[in-house]
Parts: structure tokens; sequence; C-alpha cells
């Protein structure tokens, strides 16, 4: 995975050919009507999603993206396919990082969903990064008990991928998660089997934080779209203090992750990269 180039041109050309910018989300994600994850993005059974470096991506920058894909967050997948996208991974590049590896996971409710994690992999190209996120199940679902499961994000983080960065270069990689409400407190051993397959322990919210940060700088970006994600603003703060990212435009999340990711990994000395502007991107 990984080992191909993020093309701004043939993006536009097959998102325009595609419709992206006019088809509605249950054309555009296609397991929606089927009602179920697809199977590729299931996690059970898992070991890794791995980031290796390559010939064409000799430096990977791992960034792990998990989308809040209840019901108040669906439509932000929508929006990174229609535009979002290529707005995040030009923006790194052309910011001066030219290597990004990008993972989606889509992230429900452990206690109320019947898919509560979906896994794509790590991708450069735009092909194949278009491929995973719509690929992705929204479930529309979660529920009334007072949070999601992003969580989940950093569990698979800490135990389920491997990456170059990491074991060749002592780097970090990062994570995002993206969502409105607070993080669930608990991920019982039951669950994890449920999900993974295995799992024999229980973990705090807090627990599995620091297992993920022993390999990524985590980070939560609060959609304050609603009171509930208000409410839940506080609680972020007090658990990833300056790394938690309150937005009130859900159109933002693009340009808040290319800010971080360009702000520790930029390479001066990296080649200008000719992309078209991104005011094309309203073309498709």
């Amino acid at each position: 995975m990984g080992s191909t180039r993020y093309d701004m041109d043939a993006r536009f050309d097959r998102a325009r050919r595609a419709g992206y910018g006019s088809k509605s989300a249950s054309e555009i994600f296609t397991q929606n009507a089927k009602r179920m994850a697809h199977e590729s993005m299931n996690p059970k059974g898992v070991l890794f999603r791995e980031s290796r470096d390559s010939e064409v991506h000799p430096n990977t920058v791992p960034i792990i993206l998990g989308l809040d894909v209840t019901g108040s967050m669906g439509h932000i997948p929508h929006d990174l396919i229609k535009e979002g996208l290529p707005k995040l991974m030009g923006g790194i590049i052309q910011g001066g990082v030219p290597d990004p590896a990008l993972l989606f996971l889509g992230i429900g409710d452990h206690e109320c969903d019947s898919y509560p994690l979906q896994v794509g992999q790590f991708e450069s190209g735009d092909e194949e990064l278009d491929m995973w996120l719509t690929r992705t199940y929204i479930e529309s679902g979660g529920g009334g008990n007072a949070g999601e499961s992003y969580l989940l994000a950093w569990y698979f983080a800490a135990f389920h991928t491997r990456t170059d960065a990491f074991e060749k270069r002592n780097q970090k990689g990062l994570l995002f998660t993206v969502g409105d409400e607070p993080c669930l407190k608990t991920l019982p051993a039951s669950s994890i089997r449920e999900i993974m397959g295995t799992g024999q322990q229980t973990f705090t919210h807090r627990e599995l934080l620091e297992e993920a940060k022993k390999r990524y700088e985590v980070f939560h970006i609060n959609v304050l779209h609603s009171g509930q994600a208000m409410n839940a603003d506080q609680g972020w703060k007090d658990l990833l203090r300056q790394n938690c990212l309150s937005i009130t435009d859900y159109r933002d999340v693009p340009y808040v992750i290319k800010d971080v990711v360009c702000n520790r990994f930029k390479d001066d000395t990296s080649r200008s990269i000719d992309f078209r502007g991104f005011d094309n991107i309203q073309r498709f």
C-alpha cells in the first residue's frame, strides 16, 4: 500500500466522471443501501495495517483519520469525497510533506451500532483513497449513551498498525478523530472480541489514549455544530489539552489536518509540486 502518488489532475477528471459533485451520499456510498460494512473494511481478524516506505515514498508520514459516521456526522465523508480530500492531500503535499500515507477509519458506537469500527489501508494515491472512503458505510447510528467510540481509533492504532516512520526513524504518526460527542469511557474485552475477533482485556479510554500516544500524536477535531458538541468540548480539552481542535464549520476539517501535518513534518528542501489550484475542485 502507499506506492502510488496523489495526482490532482487525474483526481479532478475521475471525480467529474463519477459525478461526486452532484450525486447524493446514498449514490456515492453504496454500502448504505446494503446496510452493512464492506467486507474489506471489516476489522475482524485484521492483524495489522502497515505504512511502509517505498521508492515512490521513501519517507512516509502515517496519518490516521477516524471519521464519526453516526447520524449527526455522516455528512462529513460526503463533503470529503466531493472536495475535502483533494484539499487535504493536495494541501499537505504542496505544504512540503511529499509522502503522506492516509488511513481511513469509520467510527460508530460499540454499545449500539452493528459496525462500530471500519478500517481501510494506508494509501497515498488519489484513486486508492477515494476507493476506501467511498467503501465506508455511513451507518448513521449512535445512541443516547452520551458518547461515541473514538477510543476504537486509539485501540486500533496502538495494537493493529505498523509504520516504517516509527520503526525506522522513531517518528510518530498523526491520529485524528473527528466528531461531535464525548468519548465513551470503557472498551470491554467482550466488545473487542466481537469487533476484532480476539481480545482478553478491558480498557479505559485514558489507557487506550496512552497506548496510542506511544506511536502517534493524537488529536480530536470537535465540530461545534450542536449543543451536545459544545457541552463535550471541555471534556476533550481536559483529555487532550491543545490537541483538542475545536471548529465551528465542518468544511474546515481538511485545512486543520493539513496545518497540523505540515507544521510537524514540512521539509523545506522538498521540491515544489505543480498542482492546479483548489478552486478547480468546484468544477466536478
